[in-house]
């Protein structure tokens, strides 16, 4: 892959040798052209007399290096992305002057254009180690320094960074031909911003175009007024301008949640979101300036769970300007220590500071079960995850560190108490301010506030992998009440770890005045070792049902007893609490994944469920999973039966569902992914959808679902290539090129997955998030015949595309392109082939293809148990 990695002894190396004060002057002139930039980079540091260290840098030409006044030749100390700096002073200033490549990738600095109006858009994305793509830089989270960032750019543009602008100053130069679109020219201008606090070079950020803005402020806990701005691209504008107050609202009332959580109040100077086109991630919590992707500027209806996912978004990056930005972990085996600890803390701060009440309930449906799935493949990993390199540490932005990791910190909150967990994260905050910590350094403080022994806790939890299951068995008197309550933990065999669980068990019986599943007690009691005897329920009359894990506080695999069980798959669309309906779901999803579960009953409990949920991300992950159970899991000879019976029950209950509902839209959208070609009915529905012959009272058909209808009718290949452009010519914007791009790949067609498998692996010119759209559209087409050809195919292109991309586009076609809907069982002998070929293939690769084939494997298991 081009671009050094860099090992963690190497970062070690290095840091034993450069040490701070660390400054640098970083100047950016974005004027002279649509393809590259000029980086001139000035850095100030310590270093053992007669050491020698080494820069990174990602640039197509560097003209300039002059380190402590002597003029280095580029030629001979720039080489494989670093700049190597001999013979070092105790203190060295270093310059270096540069020509860097924009990305159309959404690494370093990514430049995009709108179709619907030519503007240009700028943005900086830096995790993990992509500063070095901008400017020269010690690329590491440990040797933090302050920064002086100046811009050149057209001066029409806004210029935004981690600080406030210091100055602004009129150029008497104009932009270089291309460095606008469509042929425009105009006048320069140089930005200048204030001098950041000691931080990570990976937080450094700038962004840079026309952007509509926003302002607010927020009257800091400190007495500080803070400076609140939004931007978007000027396209988007009208449509995030309906949101943008309530975004300012939830924005204060996570700075007010977490100052009086930590009691540490917002550090920095400033505070800019910014929505920027085609990003890879969700968000990225640059200081002061945090970028989001702009799908999140809602110009069509989303559902429920988007909206919620969006201020659990907006409070995860809010929460990382003080879990990793005010306090960064020393090196990437603490990645958890920031993204565990955001997504924990966002998920509660939306359910007691928002009107997103269920917020646990959506992080059960939807982050736990991730988790739950990555916890369960060979490639899984402690959330202190090992970390040799930065290729290892791509890979771990996944399922443990974010899902698992914030599932664990919940169980820890349950078993120190609250008070003290965030009595100890004060001390944390309080004493690594502006610094670089570890878990050692966190538990130190835990320790001191809770009084527990948490070295010994953090073994289990946060060092060594996998997930325990908790099984519930019951001894009942002739009376009807309980005469024994016992929990059997139980861990597999690769990582046989029996972890200690504060938990609740909840009773559960059915209020005839409402027809509900309500809960009539609850307990809570320490879990530890292979058998826990619950005393609190001995004497008690026993429940139609009784919930291990209630309120969900710890992390594991469930298995109800054989009554409770046989109750809550007849009985699940009557619980009335959705944490609880939420947790149970996820058993009954999980035992059916182990093949413990009939596939079909599942599919049966979900859709007779959906007619009553209303709990959007439940709802909506509940669909993904009957998706896959009916595709995947039931017996071979009555997948097309089951798949049929799940696209009729998905029309008659969005047909039944209330006028404009979250429900309804979700629905409809579900059943136009079960389109078969020949399905005459299906594809008169999808076309009257589209023409305006059929109609669901409340449901508009808006930019984006008509783009669903126009994929789902190119998929049975109702709609051709001509077609597909010219709606796109209607509406010719960032988002429709995509869809466009998506729908022409999912046509059903061997010409079409031909064309969208070259396309994906060899168009260069293709943005990351065409490239994305193109590789889900080749995958989605569920049929086996057109898949098949391309099994053999994708591992002959594994070794290339990781040779040839980046990381994150790498990742992305490897994951996309994979042909799922081929026959499982050759798609798993191929891969162990590929990895039996392949043992000394860089770690992060291998666990992104063992990753695929197992999950093929799984396939072919629970196929198997379903089959009769």
């Amino acid at each position: 892959m081009p671009g050094a990695n860099l090992t963690r002894f190497e970062a070690q190396e290095r840091a034993g040798v450069v040490s701070g004060p660390i400054h640098y002057t970083v100047a950016l002139d974005l004027t002279t052209g649509g393809k590259t930039f000029l980086s001139d980079t000035t850095i100030t540091f310590s270093a053992e007399e007669g050491s020698k260290s080494f820069l990174d840098l990602i640039a197509d030409e560097v003209s300039e290096v002059t380190l402590n006044g002597e003029k280095l030749d580029p030629a001979e100390v720039f080489a494989d992305s670093r700049i190597e700096l001999n013979n070092l002073a105790s203190t060295n200033e270093v310059r270096v002057k540069a020509v860097c490549r924009y990305s159309n990738t959404g690494e370093g600095l990514h430049r995009s254009v709108d179709p619907s109006d030519g503007n240009v858009y700028m943005y900086t994305q830096f995790e993990v180690p992509d500063a070095r793509r901008v400017y020269a830089v010690f690329d590491q989270p440990d040797l933090k320094a302050v920064f002086d960032f100046s811009v050149i750019a057209p001066q029409s543009w806004i210029v935004t960074s981690n600080m406030p602008v210091d100055s602004e100053e009129a150029l008497d130069r104009q932009t270089a031909e291309g460095a606008l679109e469509r042929g425009a020219v105009e006048s320069s201008k140089r930005w200048v911003f204030e001098s950041t606090p000691v931080m990570s070079s990976y937080l450094t950020a700038i962004c840079a175009g026309p952007y509509a803005e926003w302002t607010s402020e927020y009257a800091n806990e400190d007495g500080r007024t803070i400076p609140m701005a939004m931007y978007c691209r000027q396209s988007l504008k009208d449509a995030f301008d309906k949101d943008v107050e309530y975004l300012f609202d939830i924005t204060k009332k996570g700075f007010a949640f977490y100052a009086a959580t930590w009691g540490v109040p917002y550090p920095y100077a400033k505070y800019d979101q910014i929505y920027v086109p085609e990003y890879n991630a969700g968000a990225m919590e640059n200081i002061g300036m945090v970028t989001f992707r702009d799908s999140y500027v809602f110009d069509s209806k989303v559902t429920d769970a988007m909206a919620e996912r969006r201020v659990v978004t907006v409070l995860h990056e809010l929460a990382h300007m003080w879990f990793g930005d005010y306090v960064t972990m020393k090196w990437w085996n603490d990645l958890w220590l920031n993204e565990s600890f955001a997504e924990f803390t966002s998920t509660l701060a939306t359910a007691e500071a928002t009107d997103w009440h269920d917020a646990w309930a959506t992080f059960s449906a939807g982050e736990k079960s991730w988790a739950l799935n990555q916890d369960q493949l060979s490639t899984t990993h402690p959330i202190v995850a090992p970390i040799n390199d930065l290729n290892d540490t791509y890979v771990n932005f996944d399922g443990i560190t974010y899902a698992k990791g914030a599932s664990v910190l919940k169980q820890l909150v349950a078993y120190v108490g609250r008070e003290r967990f965030f009595e100890g994260i004060h001390q944390y905050l309080e004493k690594h301010a502006y610094g670089n910590a570890t878990l050692a350094d966190l538990l130190v403080e835990l320790e001191a506030t809770s009084g527990r022994d948490l070295k010994t806790w953090s073994a289990k939890w946060l060092e060594q992998a996998g997930i325990n299951t908790i099984a519930a068995e019951v001894e009942e008197n002739e009376d009807g009440t309980i005469a024994a309550l016992t929990l059997k933990q139980s861990a597999p065999a690769d990582h046989a770890v029996l972890r200690p669980h504060r938990l609740a068990i909840g009773f559960y019986d059915l209020d005839e005045s409402r027809g509900q599943i309500v809960r009539t007690d609850r307990f809570e009691l320490d879990v530890e070792g292979e058998t826990t005897t619950v005393e609190q329920v001995v004497g008690k009359r026993r429940p139609a049902f009784i919930l291990v894990n209630d309120d969900d506080l710890t992390y594991t695999k469930l298995r109800f007893d054989s009554n409770s069980l046989e109750f809550a798959a007849e009985n699940l669309y009557r619980f009335s609490d959705a944490l609880a309906r939420s947790v149970v779901w996820l058993s009954f999803w999980d035992m059916t994944r182990d093949g413990e579960f009939p596939a079909e009953r599942f599919i049966e409990l979900s859709l007779k469920a959906l007619s009553t949920e209303h709990e959007s991300t439940t709802f909506r992950y509940a669909l993904n999973q009957i998706r896959t159970t009916a595709w995947h899991y039931v017996a071979a000879d009555r997948v097309d039966a089951v798949v049929r019976h799940v696209a009729e029950q998905l029309w008659e209950l969005a047909n039944a569902a209330a006028p404009g509902s979250d429900e309804q839209f979700q629905l409809v959208s579900a059943y136009l992914g079960y389109g078969e070609e020949g399905d005459e009915q299906f594809a008169a529905n999808a076309q009257g959808l589209l023409d305006g012959s059929v109609k669901l009272d409340g449901l508009d058909i808006d930019n984006n679902l008509r783009w669903t209808v126009i994929k789902a009718l190119a998929s049975v290949n109702a709609m051709d290539e001509q077609s597909i452009d010219e709606e796109l010519a209607r509406r010719d914007t960032t988002q429709n090129r995509e869809f466009a791009l998506g729908a022409r790949a999912s046509r059903a067609t061997v010409e079409a997955k031909e064309w969208a498998f070259d396309q994906a692996i060899h168009n260069d010119e293709l943005t990351n998030m065409q490239m994305e759209a193109v590789s889900l559209g080749f995958a989605s087409t569920p049929r086996s015949d057109l898949a098949a050809p391309f099994a053999a195919r994708y591992y002959d292109a594994v070794d290339w595309i990781w040779e040839h991309k980046t990381f994150h586009m790498a990742e992305s076609l490897l994951e996309g392109l994979y042909p799922v809907h081929a026959d499982a069982a050759t798609l798993v002998e191929l891969g162990q082939q590929w990895l039996n070929s392949h043992e000394q293939a860089d770690n992060a690769l291998r666990r992104i293809v063992a990753g695929n084939v197992e999950t093929s494997q799984r396939m072919v298991m629970v196929r198997k148990a379903n089959t009769k």
